[in-house]
């Protein structure tokens, strides 16, 4: 969430913010109800600041043994006042807060300006694509053939968008999570196992809420919400909290499942493990000072880099443009793995700095040099997305006679050379 006097200060600024965005919001309204806020509470104290000096008057004249009846009906009307002012304010407030939710996070000036995916610029590329002799399969195609992938079973037991693993293909899976998880804890990260079920006020902290409820799993007749990623949980592991400054940067990684409705998305994407309603995912979260997030946006996209290299999965890094980035985010790095049967490259990462826009939602800060308490900077990145991560794998290590080679990385994780 942006902060109401920034916003108010700086309108143009925040307007022109979200016409790079290609958002629609125009902030009129908002600009009425935050001087309409600042006039309310200004004679609200001003009232405050008269019922005070009546309430001594009165106890004055009451002292003297004069009569104080006129003063005490005015100060009946004072209060009368006050409390009128004071339910305006607080609605006021919530109309202000509820267009704040509904405001994406101020983008950072090296984003590159573009309407939507085609304007992503390419940072770099890692690997070429193996060049094969023989005509390559889709990951769907090589799973069912081999019987470690059946979705005509997930369909009966669930619908579609979902995957049941079989044999090796499970065993492929809870490696990588293995995989992953040692790699991350080797380079500083903290594991942690958090709920797949969380409350509303952390569905709001990470600004899954209020925008993008429709994207979401809820359950029924509860306050309680599937997660899309284990961002949202590992977030508001520190909501309400003041971080101490020697603890900075905090650095978490963690396996979950992740559910997401996954609305209007069509095409190829939607058949094999790429789109699901339902995937595993490791993912990465740093709680940072301001002055050093984009610094660490920059080595938490590296980490999550170090995964594809070390399972040698060609991939490039792009950095989102303005109509792309994320609504929360104010930058954000995309890796993209190869994928022989796409002929391109798929996402299967993102990593993104939030600067304060979450912390401020989820009220997390920290104590700087000075004592002062201040919005801490978060960020997250995929480390990786496990079912796509199988599927480049399936793809890449694909041979012609039929089998499937494992990653040398993997080789101790699966017990085996090949499926």
């Amino acid at each position: 969430m942006l902060d109401l006097r920034f916003v108010a200060d700086n309108i143009e600024l925040v307007q022109e913010n979200l016409k790079k965005r290609n958002s629609d919001i125009d902030l009129t309204e908002l600009k009425e109800l935050s001087w309409k806020r600042r006039k309310t509470i200004q004679l609200s104290e001003s009232l405050k600041a008269e019922k005070n000096k009546v309430s001594s008057d009165i106890a004055l004249l009451k002292k003297q043994k004069q009569n104080a009846d006129d003063l005490i009906l005015k100060m009946r009307e004072k209060v009368a006042q006050i409390k009128d002012l004071d339910s305006q304010l607080q609605q006021i407030e919530e109309k202000i807060t509820d267009y704040l939710y509904n405001i994406p996070n101020m983008l950072d000036q090296s984003v590159p300006y573009g309407t939507d995916d085609s304007h992503n610029q390419e940072i770099r590329k890692w690997s070429k694509p193996r060049e094969f002799d023989f005509e390559v399969k889709p990951h769907w195609e090589i799973g069912e053939q081999k019987g470690i992938l059946n979705f005509s079973q997930s369909a009966k037991i669930s619908g579609a968008r979902f995957a049941v693993y079989h044999g090796d293909g499970a065993r492929l899976e809870r490696a990588l999570v293995n995989f992953m998880l040692d790699t991350h804890l080797e380079n500083g990260y903290q594991e942690v196992f958090p709920p797949f079920i969380v409350n509303k006020d952390s569905m709001t902290g990470t600004g899954q809420l209020p925008k993008f409820e429709d994207g979401a799993f809820k359950i029924k007749d509860t306050d309680y919400y599937l997660i899309p990623t284990a961002e949202v949980p590992v977030t508001n592991l520190h909501r309400n909290e003041i971080l101490p400054l020697d603890k900075l940067p905090i650095k978490y990684c963690a396996y979950s499942a992740c559910f997401r409705s996954e609305a209007g998305s069509a095409g190829r994407d939607t058949r094999g493990l790429i789109r699901l309603h339902q995937f595993n995912k490791v993912e990465l979260v740093k709680f940072s000072r301001p002055e050093t997030s984009y610094e660490e946006l920059e080595s938490l996209t590296q980490d999550a880099e170090r995964i594809l290299q070390r399972l040698e999965l060609p991939y490039r890094v792009v950095a989102l443009c303005s109509g792309d980035v994320g609504f929360s985010s104010a930058k954000t790095y995309d890796l993209e793995v190869y994928m022989p049967s796409y002929g391109r490259y798929v996402e299967i990462s993102s990593c993104s700095n939030f600067t304060d826009y979450q912390a401020r939602r989820a009220n997390i800060k920290y104590k700087d040099e000075s004592g002062k308490n201040k919005f801490a900077h978060t960020l997250n990145g995929s480390g990786l997305a496990v079912g796509r991560t199988v599927a480049a794998i399936l793809e890449n290590y694909q041979q012609k006679d039929g089998r499937v080679t494992i990653p040398q990385a993997l080789v101790k994780y699966m017990g085996c050379d090949s499926i």
